[in-house]
């Protein structure tokens, strides 16, 4: 199975806020986010992967501020670490104004298993690191899993 680089699974997708969209305190409904990421996530990984993933932690949701009803969403997702059959994807959301400048409404961490045609984890390709952010990334993505495991060890 050959490697795979960080650039070769980014997605980005775009929203334009609905009122659909909206909670009752005028702002982009928390849990639409939460299937935009998951959504992102997927792509990711299934680009890096190559096939078929299935959401298994989010493991950091971190709302930095609101959004509101005509914003325009931008949400970039990458990897940031594997294991044998799991990634780990970062998806950063970002409201970017008319002139388009961002500004980061929120960062999530998500692992996504592999499966294969029965539905049974399968190995993904390992990640070729290339730049400093990318290995810090990856040095936090251990960290990350560390955490999970050891939580998972305590029955959280």
């Amino acid at each position: 199975m050959e490697a795979k680089r960080v650039k070769d699974s980014i997605t980005e997708q775009i929203q334009v806020l609905m009122p659909t969209h909206i909670n009752g305190q005028d702002r982009l409904f928390g849990g639409q986010l939460v299937e935009w990421i998951d959504v992102v996530a997927s792509v990711v990984a299934r680009r890096h992967s190559g096939c078929n993933v299935t959401t298994a932690a989010i493991d950091n949701l971190q709302f930095k501020a609101g959004a509101f009803i005509n914003n325009t969403l931008v949400l970039i997702g990458k990897i940031t670490y594997v294991g044998k059959t799991s990634m780990e994807v970062r998806v950063d959301t970002y409201v970017e104004d008319l002139a388009g400048i961002r500004k980061v409404v929120n960062r999530a961490y998500l692992v996504m298993v592999a499966i294969d045609t029965n539905g049974k984890p399968t190995e993904v390709p390992r990640l070729l690191i290339e730049t400093e952010s990318e290995k810090a990334e990856w040095e936090a993505g251990a960290r990350r899993r560390a955490l999970r495991e050891e939580r998972r060890r305590e029955g959280y």
